[in-house]
């Protein structure tokens, strides 16, 4: 098959298009494509995601169940566990993840598993499209070099592009469909065919010059943030030292109408993005010999502010004569953002771990994320959610600002809480203690109880 068999393929739908790796990006991309008019065929190695997606049960918060039985249903989406389907397919999209090593390097383990299937079956023709998260040079170092190695040439043999996932879990206003993409080819050829594919799947598609561009723009977006809230961390951090409430000057800073942008801090910063993104653009730019202070000093920050939530609990409860050893702690919330069961990189993990190092008694709230595993292994289960047995406990540190929290039923238990999150902004307490306020001086001087 030629560029224009390809094209033809894609103007009428006809062209078979695979998905490899059905997470929180490959699920919602495969739904869309499906809507878009096409066959999808999804491809994981996860025997019990596979499983649940042909009973039409969906693993994804964002997916409901309905949409995947009727794809299901329909015939217009095939999971399967078997990379042999690429010989079958027109299109491949990479969804698979893309962590960070021990040493913070970057792990493209996965990226070169799928590459290493895709050599076997590939197919004259075929257009490929890499959307995991990585470092600028990804799609020429790790798949065009590869193909290439085996007599292909990119443009004519294969089209080769990179098109970066902005997926937001939990996000009611932008999902795949109406959140923008950007895309590089390698060559002129590779870029239409992969602007024509998206064009069928998204809203809007930004084409760019290079997939080195497209994977440079990636890492941009989410350094911006990671630099942005560790500036505001460090600024909360201050305001601690100086009594100063940092919720208050942010809110007065940002009714400039113009050159401010509002970011804001808390216990940590967690998701597949934030944490991870910078590491990549750093990492790549070591072998350049280039080394970026900014983003050091950024994922530094960041990655103290579990320690800090710590020693912040460690303050608020020797107000009230207590130590954190031996003290019963409850974290509400466990998800790296508000109203999802998303735990990948959340902060609240590390603290879990710390308080438990510390010697706390620590168990958790959060009706979302209910179970996950210690660093022993260990599942742990949330408790139920019951304001008398909260009372019970000598305090509450709010990690994540579900909304489906009553924070007036929490507030009036009379428990120390620790508020990470400014959730409780709205309530008068003397037992509410903020990051970033400096030590609430109308709290008691005595053990609760006393």
């Amino acid at each position: 098959m030629n560029y224009n068999h390809l094209k033809e393929k894609l103007q009428s739908k006809t062209a078979k298009v695979g998905v490899i790796g059905l997470g929180y990006v490959g699920l919602p991309l495969t739904m869309e494509m499906v809507k878009g008019g096409f066959t999808v065929y999804g491809i994981d190695l996860d025997n019990r995601k596979v499983e649940s997606l042909l009973d039409g049960e969906s693993y994804i918060q964002d997916v409901p169940n309905s949409m995947v039985a009727d794809a299901v249903g329909s015939g217009k989406f095939v999971p399967t566990n078997r990379f042999e389907t690429i010989r079958e397919l027109d299109t491949i999209s990479i969804c698979v993840p893309t962590p960070l090593s021990e040493h913070q390097d970057p792990d493209t383990s996965f990226i070169v598993s799928v590459v290493n299937e895709i050599k076997k079956y590939i197919q004259k023709g075929t257009l490929i499209v890499l959307e995991s998260t990585t470092y600028p040079g990804t799609t020429e170092e790790l798949i065009e070099y590869e193909l290439e190695a085996l007599g292909l040439t990119a443009g004519r043999d294969f089209f080769l592009c990179f098109s970066p996932e902005r997926v937001d879990p939990g996000n009611p206003n932008y999902n795949t469909y109406n959140t923008p993409k950007v895309i590089g080819g390698t060559t002129e050829k590779c870029k239409e065919l992969g602007v024509m594919l998206y064009n069928n799947v998204v809203k809007t598609v930004v084409p760019v010059s290079s997939p080195k561009v497209a994977e440079m723009s990636k890492l941009l977006e989410n350094t911006f943030r990671s630099v942005n809230i560790a500036f505001v961390n460090e600024l909360a951090m201050m305001c601690d030292r100086m009594a100063i409430d940092v919720w208050e000057v942010i809110q007065a800073a940002s009714t400039k109408p113009f050159g401010f942008m509002s970011f804001y801090p808390g216990p940590g910063i967690g998701g597949h993005c934030i944490p991870l993104d910078p590491m990549y653009l750093s990492w790549k730019a070591k072998e350049f010999r280039f080394y970026s202070k900014f983003i050091e000093l950024a994922q530094s920050i960041n990655d103290n502010m579990p320690e800090y939530v710590l020693n912040k609990t460690a303050q608020v409860l020797n107000v009230y004569a207590k130590s954190i050893r031996n003290s019963r702690v409850l974290l509400l919330g466990m998800s790296y953002k508000p109203d999802i069961d998303d735990l990948r990189e959340s902060p609240g993990l590390e603290i879990y771990e710390l308080f438990k190092k510390s010697g706390a008694k620590v168990e958790y709230y959060d009706p979302y994320a209910t179970t996950f595993k210690d660093e022993q292994g260990h599942v742990v289960q949330t408790v139920k959610y019951d304001p008398d047995a909260f009372s019970q406990y000598d305090c509450l540190v709010l990690i994540t600002n579900h909304r489906s929290f009553s924070y007036h039923e929490l507030a009036e238990i009379g428990v120390p809480i620790i508020d990470t999150r400014n959730a409780f902004a709205d309530i008068e307490s003397d037992n509410i203690h903020k990051l970033g306020t400096g030590m609430n001086q109308k709290a008691a001087k005595v053990p609760v109880g006393a």
